[in-house]
């Protein structure tokens, strides 16, 4: 008996592990501040990105390279050969023949560094995404769960420079003097979309997984799908305005609210088939994005009502940043079409789109994940 006394006090008396603080987030932080820090970089270069594909486009420069050479073009014309040889097969496109003859070899460099740097700047954010991946994964420091997402935006980022060679190429067919005004749109689009990816993204990384797995048991369901309906319609609209761009027609009817005197432009439905106005009549495209326009304005408005309600601080500040934005983002955009779209009204404008969409997602980001707060608070 005395035995089986010792045996039981033994495993009475044996010490149970302590439970661990963070136990959800254990071995999760390993890599997330590099993370973070790397995907911000990205954010930065993307944005840059986007205002010099603005510029190549306001600048008629996207058609001065005529070939699509993923390796070899990142060598620029280094002799007075290999300049006459990129001008030469420039006077072969459409756009020389029909609305740049007679320009000289100096003007021609001038839009050629344009789409160079353009075209390098997208090879660059290549390998900086090659480099932060490979490294992450190099040195195991990939948190669980990111390989995936990481990996996805190196794919559209690879998908994206083919769609800009697709795009280009539509310039370079007979009759062309721009590239089709749908594949700049989708261009665009991919843009944007790989900029959510990374600023959704650098959000949930700025909190720990234990803490956003608590804090989505307390989000407001409704609010967050007010700040989806605000953020696919702005993605709508960011689309329509590629289109309006890729037409050039930003720079007619400069008279708001109405158009050329009257609520609809002119010969609004002049183009046969019918559905080639929606992508190729300058007064079409522009009412459409103007009419989306005061959409988005109305729904974000509604969805502002509803967020400067909320309990939670930080989830109604990010509301009145978001409609904050849309304000001046539509101020921006009457002012730009005023003004027959200047450039740097119409990159302003622009960049006014990144800082609305991002505004969007950290919005929609507080309704899922709210911040905890104080009772007195």
């Amino acid at each position: 008996m005395a035995g089986q006394r010792s045996i039981f006090e033994e495993v009475s008396d044996r010490q149970k592990p302590a439970a661990t603080p963070g136990g959800v987030s254990a071995g999760r932080g390993r890599g997330r501040g590099f993370l973070r820090f790397w995907l911000k970089s990205l954010f930065v270069l993307v944005v840059v990105m986007i205002a010099v594909g603005g510029l190549t486009r306001l600048t008629d420069s996207g058609l001065s390279i005529t070939e699509w050479a993923p390796l070899s073009g990142a060598i620029p014309p280094l002799s007075v050969e290999d300049w006459e040889a990129e001008f030469a097969a420039y006077r072969e496109i459409p756009e020389y023949q029909l609305q740049n003859r007679g320009m000289s070899l100096e003007e021609f460099k001038v839009i050629y560094w344009w789409e160079w740097g353009h075209r390098q700047l997208g090879r660059f954010i290549g390998l900086v995404w090659a480099a932060g991946f490979l490294g992450l994964l190099a040195f195991r420091a990939m948190p669980p769960g990111w390989t995936q997402r990481t990996l996805l935006l190196g794919a559209l980022g690879g998908t994206q420079g083919a769609i800009g060679w697709w795009m280009v190429s539509s310039g370079l067919d007979e009759g062309m003097l721009d590239v089709a005004s749908y594949r700049l749109a989708t261009h665009l689009g991919i843009a944007f979309l790989i900029l959510s990816l990374i600023a959704w993204y650098v959000l949930r990384l700025g909190r720990e997984e234990a803490e956003l797995m608590s804090a989505r048991r307390e989000g407001d369901r409704r609010l967050k799908g007010m700040a989806s309906g605000v953020l696919h319609l702005a993605f709508l609209q960011i689309l329509i305005g590629a289109l309006v761009a890729g037409i050039d027609a930003g720079r007619n009817y400069p008279d708001w609210p109405l158009m050329a005197g009257g609520f609809t432009p002119p010969a609004m439905w002049a183009l046969d088939p019918w559905w080639r106005n929606l992508f190729e009549n300058d007064g079409t495209v522009q009412f459409i994005h103007r009419i989306v326009g005061y959409i988005l304005f109305a729904v974000a408005f509604a969805a502002w009502l509803a967020g400067r309600k909320s309990a939670r601080t930080a989830t109604r500040g990010a509301f009145h940043a978001m409609m904050m934005m849309m304000v001046l983002q539509v101020a921006l955009g009457i002012v730009t079409v005023l003004y027959s779209a200047p450039w740097y009204f119409a990159i302003a404008h622009q960049f006014g789109a990144v800082v609305l969409i991002v505004l969007i997602l950290r919005a929609r980001f507080l309704s899922m994940y709210p911040v905890r707060q104080s009772v007195r608070a």
